[in-house]
C-alpha cells in the first residue's frame, strides 16, 4: 500500500506545469510572510533544459512541489521544471512502476521510503547518491530507508510524519469526552459522539489506500506486545493472523463497521472529503497520517488550530504511543536524459534553501529529517502533538521501515473488512497470504 502516493501521498494519496509559488492558497501566502525564506544566490546560467517532476496529486504533495519549483528556478534561472501528477493508492504504485519497467520516468519522482522502495529493485533502476556530499545532511534514520546495500537513493521530500487519529477538539469539547489512552476509552469516546448525533469516526473509502490506518498505526502496540515482531514478521515466523497483537487492527476495523461509527457516505467518500468533514466537525475523528494538515491549514484557516493528534490506542493507558512514518523521498531514475539537472534538483530539496522554501508555502506537518532544517515558531498544534509522542520516546517506526515486505493489496482487504464483507479474521489470513507473495518476489529467506 502506498499512504500517500500518498505515496499521502503519503503514502502518500500523491502533473500540471509548473506554477508560480504566488498561485498557492492565501494561508500559504501568509505563511510565506511570515516566515519568509532566506535569499538564495542565484547560479549562473547555462543552457536551458527542462525536467519533468513527477508527484502524488494530494495537495500537500502539490503545494510543495510549486514551492520546490518557484524557489529553484529562482536558483537556476536555465533550468525549468514541469509538474506532473499521478494518483494515490495502488493506481498511482502501479505507474510509478510501469514507467520506470519500461524507462519513461519522470526526470525527478516522489514515492514511499521504507518496504515498498525495495519493491521499485532500487539498485537496477534507480540512481545512487551515495556519493553526494548532501546525504551528510540527511539523518540517519531516514537514510535507512532509503538504502539497499551500500547505495543511498533519496532525499526526503517533505517532513516525517506521525500516524494515527486526527481528531476535532471543539467536538471533544462540546459531547465531552477527553483524549483516549486505550482502546476501551476510545469505543466509550465513540459511543457518546455517536449519541450525540456525530459521526465519530470518519471513512474515505473511495480513496482506498485511507482504510489501511487502524492496521498500520496500530504497530507501535503490536511492537510493545511482541518487541521481535518485525523481525519475525520478516523471516515467516510470526503473521497477522495468529498474532493476537497484530489482528488487533483488523479487528477494530470490523468493530467500527458493525457499531456504525463510520459516516453515511463512508463508502463514496474520497480522502478530501475526510478532511473537510474533520475540520467541519461533521465527524469527530480521522483515521491518518499527519501530511495532511497543511491541508487543513490551506482551506480552513479558521479550524486548524482545533484539530489535534493523538497515536492509535491500545490496551494500556502507561505505554500509550504512536506509530511514526519516516519521510517519503524524491528519487532520480537511471535512465534520464539530465542527470546533471537532476541531481541539482534532488540536491535543492536536501538544502536548507529547499525546507525553508517548503515551510514558506505550506504549514509542516511534523519534523523534518534534514539536519539544518527548522520549524516556525508558529507550527501547527497538532505537530506539537506529535513532537511530544517523540520528545517522551513513546514512538515506533511503522512496521514497513523495519521489514521489507509490505503486501500490496492491503488497501483492498481492509475496504472490504472495513465495509463488513469480510471479517477480521478472514481479512487478516489473506494480507497473510498478499505478504508471503510479495517477500518471495523479494527472494526472502524462510519463504
Amino acid at each position: 500500500m502506498d499512504l500517500r502516493s500518498r505515496t499521502r501521498p503519503l503514502l502518500v494519496g500523491l502533473s500540471i506545469a509548473a506554477l508560480a509559488l504566488a498561485t498557492a492558497p492565501a494561508a500559504m501566502a501568509q505563511n510565506a510572510s511570515e516566515s519568509p525564506a532566506a535569499p538564495t544566490e542565484v547560479a549562473t546560467p547555462g543552457a536551458p533544459v527542462s525536467l519533468s517532476l513527477l508527484v502524488d496529486d494530494s495537495q500537500a504533495s502539490v503545494d510543495t512541489a510549486q514551492a520546490v519549483i518557484a524557489a529553484f528556478h529562482a536558483k537556476y534561472p536555465n533550468i525549468s521544471v514541469q509538474l506532473e501528477t499521478r494518483p494515490g493508492g495502488t493506481d498511482g504504485d502501479n505507474i510509478v512502476k510501469t514507467r520506470l519497467a519500461t524507462n519513461s520516468m519522470n526526470d525527478v519522482f516522489f514515492y514511499n521510503s521504507g518496504s515498498l522502495l525495495q519493491a521499485l529493485h532500487p539498485n537496477d533502476t534507480l540512481t545512487d547518491l551515495s556519493a553526494q556530499p548532501f546525504v551528510s545532511n540527511l539523518s540517519d534514520a531516514f537514510v535507512s530507508t532509503v538504502a539497499s546495500g551500500d547505495a543511498i537513493f533519496g532525499v526526503p521530500y517533505q517532513t516525517a510524519m506521525g500516524g494515527g487519529i486526527l481528531y476535532n477538539k471543539k467536538v471533544f469539547d462540546q459531547v465531552g469526552v477527553k483524549v483516549p489512552t486505550t482502546w476501551e476509552e476510545f469505543a466509550a469516546n465513540n459511543d457518546k459522539i455517536k449519541a450525540a448525533g456525530i459521526a465519530p469516526v470518519g471513512q474515505t473509502y473511495a480513496d482506498t489506500w485511507t482504510s489501511q490506518l487502524f492496521v498500520l498505526a496500530d504497530y507501535c502496540n503490536v511492537q510493545t506486545a511482541v518487541p521481535d515482531f518485525a523481525t519475525k514478521y520478516t523471516a515467516n515466523q510470526a503473521h497477522y493472523a495468529d498474532t493476537p497483537a497484530a489482528l488487533a487492527g483488523f479487528q477494530h476495523l470490523e468493530e467500527g463497521f458493525q457499531k456504525g461509527w463510520w459516516q453515511e457516505d463512508f463508502g463514496s467518500a474520497k480522502f478530501d472529503d475526510g478532511l473537510n468533514l474533520l475540520a467541519e466537525g461533521k465527524i469527530a475523528q480521522y483515521p491518518m497520517l499527519t501530511f495532511p494538515l497543511s491541508t487543513i491549514a490551506a482551506n480552513h484557516p479558521e479550524a486548524i488550530n482545533d484539530i489535534g493528534f493523538f497515536g492509535q490506542p491500545g490496551t494500556d493507558a502507561a505505554n500509550a504511543c504512536s506509530t511514526i512514518w519516516e519521510a517519503a523521498a524524491v528519487y532520480i531514475p537511471k535512465n534520464t536524459q539530465h542527470p546533471d539537472e537532476a541531481m541539482k534538483l534532488v540536491a535543492f530539496i536536501a538544502s536548507k534553501e529547499g525546507t525553508d522554501a517548503i515551510t514558506a508555502a505550506i504549514q509542516p506537518t511534523g519534523p523534518y529529517v534534514t539536519k539544518d532544517a527548522t520549524l516556525p515558531a508558529d507550527v501547527l498544534p497538532a505537530v506539537n502533538d506529535i513532537q511530544a509522542y517523540i520528545d517522551s520516546g513513546k514512538n515506533t517506526p511503522a512496521l514497513e521501515f523495519l521489514s521489507p515486505i509490505k503486501g500490496p493489496s492491503l488497501e483492498q482487504i481492509t475496504v472490504a473488512v472495513g465495509s463488513g464483507l469480510t471479517s477480521a479474521a478472514d481479512g487478516a489470513a489473506q494480507y497473510d497470504a498478499d505478504v508471503a507473495a510479495q517477500a518471495q518476489q523479494l527472494g526472502l529467506p524462510g519463504w
